[in-house]
């Protein structure tokens, strides 16, 4: 049983789904993504996905999937936690606990993308990239006009890895 301050990591399963994708409507600057997206997630990605509840409440999530083209490559497709979960290290918590699974044994980067203006993300893999001693390298994943018809910010390519401590 939890107490009031515990917060509980787990794979998603089907039934998370419909919470996730109301979290992350409520998270901007997030995009949101169909619920059918986000069962899809929790369902065929649960191994590399991380759920956290806070007294029964979904409070954090990580969603990510191994490159099919590079298996050797976690790609990060969003980070959110709820306000009741923040101040509290989850974002990192959560990644980290992805990184600890067995899925995750042979990979050697992580990989997201993120605008320029989402500070906490910038901050979050910049500590992550310290605390996991690994570089962190950025380029342009997708350009504002090319991409998104200038309907979105430009999206950068963080890199990190290659991670020499396969224990982190």
């Amino acid at each position: 049983m939890n107490d009031n301050n515990t917060i509980h990591l787990y794979h998603p399963t089907s039934n998370d789904g419909f919470a996730v994708n109301r979290l992350i409507a409520e998270s901007p600057p997030l995009d949101a993504n169909s619920a059918y997206c986000n069962l899809l997630q929790c369902t065929h990605f649960t191994d590399t996905c991380m759920c956290a509840k806070l007294d029964e409440e979904l409070v954090g999530f990580v969603s990510g999937y191994l490159i099919p083209s590079r298996p050797e490559t976690l790609f990060v497709w969003q980070v959110v936690v709820a306000e009741a979960g923040r101040g509290k290290g989850l974002a990192s918590r959560m990644l980290r606990e992805v990184l600890q699974r067995p899925i995750c044994n042979k990979i050697d980067y992580l990989e997201t993308t993120i605008t320029p203006s989402n500070e906490s993300s910038w901050a979050l893999f910049k500590r992550l990239a310290e605390n996991l001693g690994a570089e962190l390298n950025v380029s342009v994943a997708f350009e504002k006009k090319e991409h998104f018809h200038g309907l979105h910010e430009s999206e950068k390519l963080l890199r990190i890895g290659p991670f020499y401590n396969k224990h982190r």
